[in-house]
């Protein structure tokens, strides 16, 4: 049963990618409104700011949209966005900035799995991802939340594969240090 929805929704998707990639602006707009959550908050996680988030989220959705007929569907329409949107935040971190510091409160829900010992907080959950360092940040939000694979999150961010398990370790063990009870003041 299950198998069979997602099925026919990979048929949907697929059909409103075709008909965006004829010049259809409605069925861009439908695949807009399926995937701009998850990608805005793949954005907010890596540059913890909303504003700079939502710009990111914005020019990924335009990116995708020149690039739409280059758009090879040997993966699925939501990786692809994905991968467009960290590059828009890699490209955006090289650039120098006149923009404050990124604000500590990012909140957005997104796909997560996790299982704490403790009743933590989301905000604390969110605090405590927001203060890692950026690399180890990087690869948790990827792989940890997102639920890439090492090679996958390694090509998005430009690193190699090992170096992708170490940093989604070392987030890994910053994360249990934060957000343990003996942690807490």
């Amino acid at each position: 049963m299950i198998a069979a929805a997602q099925s026919e929704r990979v048929e949907w998707e697929a059909a409103l990618v075709q008909r965006a990639r004829d010049g259809d602006v409605r069925a861009f707009e439908r695949l807009y409104r399926e995937h701009v959550g998850r990608v805005y908050g793949l954005c907010l996680r890596l540059v913890r700011d909303p504003t700079s988030a939502e710009d990111c989220a914005q020019e990924a959705f335009i990116n995708a949209w020149r690039g739409l007929r280059s758009f090879e569907t040997r993966s699925a329409f939501g990786t692809w966005l994905h991968r467009i949107a960290v590059n828009v935040v890699l490209a955006r971190r090289r650039k120098p900035s006149s923009a404050g510091p990124p604000l500590p409160d990012a909140h957005e829900a997104g796909p997560s799995d996790w299982t704490l010992d403790t009743p933590v907080e989301v905000s604390e959950i969110e605090a405590a991802i927001g203060a890692l360092p950026e690399g180890a940040r990087d690869v948790l939000v990827l792989c940890g939340i997102y639920g890439y694979s090492h090679g996958e999150a390694s090509g998005m961010l430009g690193i190699a594969e090992g170096t992708c398990k170490a940093q989604l370790h070392r987030a890994r063990a910053l994360l249990r240090r934060k957000l343990s009870p003996e942690a807490s003041p």
